[in-house]
Parts: structure tokens; sequence; C-alpha cells
């Protein structure tokens, strides 16, 4: 941080640089004013911009770090996160398997994706939509009469025809979820590719728990 002040600050203060300068300011005051304070017990109070930012919610587990030089760093922690490598050789098994695209999310990005279109999904944050079917716990099979579509991911450019969404369980909290798309409507999606996400969610789920 002291390097980078040095360096915004070794431009002369003419009017063609005042924006970075006084960007990089207000940067440098929200992180350290903010983030400093704590109360009597060293609790530290992260705000509520950067709650949002980085998707924060009440409850939510975070890794503390410390380095050398007395940082402090707080990281989410994602417990499919810890398994990409797994959860992308899965993804990969169920795309081949189903036919289709495939991918494994947490509650907040997809950790994995595989098939055509993966792309599109892989390491993008998930929907308020997904985030919200997936927080009510139960399987969802679309189209249906209460999901017309949905939307996978917050910047989504394509309509799938079908999916199928089944949340991971582990020890009684939503952790994720395992999802199998159609691109078009000559693919359909049946029970038995209900089974196959259904499988892969409480696999996944009992993985977490040992």
């Amino acid at each position: 941080m002291g390097t980078a002040k040095n360096e915004f600050f070794r431009l002369p203060r003419k009017p063609e640089n005042a924006h970075f300068i006084r960007v990089f300011e207000d940067a440098e005051k929200f992180f350290c004013t903010y983030l400093t304070q704590s109360d009597d017990l060293g609790r530290v109070v992260v705000p509520k911009e950067i709650r949002r930012t980085l998707r924060i919610r009440e409850g939510d587990p975070l890794e503390i770090f410390t380095d050398r030089e007395g940082e402090i760093i707080l990281k989410k922690y994602s417990p499919i996160g810890e398994l990409s490598a797994f959860a992308g050789q899965y993804a990969e098994s169920l795309a081949q398997t189903a036919g289709c695209l495939a991918c494994i999310c947490d509650m907040d990005q997809v950790v994995a994706a595989s098939g055509a279109g993966k792309k599109d999904l892989a390491d993008k944050y998930i929907s308020s939509q997904l985030g919200k079917i997936l927080s009510e716990r139960t399987a969802v099979m679309f189209p249906d009469q209460e999901h017309t579509g949905v939307r996978i991911v917050s910047e989504q450019e394509q309509e799938y025809a079908g999916g199928i969404i089944h949340p991971v369980i582990c020890e009684g909290d939503v952790i994720g979820g395992v999802i199998l798309l159609a691109r078009d409507e000559k693919k359909r999606l049946t029970a038995a590719e209900q089974k196959m996400a259904s499988c892969a969610a409480d696999f996944l789920g009992r993985q977490m728990e040992q």
C-alpha cells in the first residue's frame, strides 16, 4: 500500500492527474479509516459497501490470516471451493454422462463448469434468483409452472431451454448446488438427469462433512 501511495503521489498535481489522485486518496481513506476501527473486544466492523461487493452475508464463515508485515487478511471460506479440482472432474463426468452443460457452484459463484457453453458460466457470480432457489433447499426442474426460466449467473447472456438445480447440503446448511442445463429445446432433461444431479449433490455434501 505504501509503495502504491508513493507512486501515485509522484504524479505532478496537474489538472489531468487530479482525478487519479483524488480516487486514490478516497480509497486510501476508506480502507484505512473504516477497516482499522475495532471495539473493546477487538471486533472489526466491515462496512456494508464492502460486504455488498464481496457478497458477505450474516453468518458467512471467514478465514483470518496475518502476514509478517502485520496485515490482517479476511477471506471468505467456501467448502466447495476447497474442492475445486475435484468439483471440476465431477462436473466433467456429469456433462459427459448427461450430454449437457453441467456446473457446480457455491453460494457466490460457479466453481466448476463443463460442456458446451462452459465459458459463459465458469467463475461467474451466481444470480440472486439462483441463490434464492438454492436457499429454499428444494430441487427445481425448469421450465415448470413456477419457473419458466432461471438466470444462473448475474451477467447471463443466453437463456437456457431447460435445467435442473439441486442444492448441496452439508451439516444442515446449503453450501451450493449442482446444475444441469440444456442449451436448446432438442435436448430434453428427464428424471434420469434429475437423479444424476441429486446423487451428485448428495455425494458432494457428504464429502464436505468428512
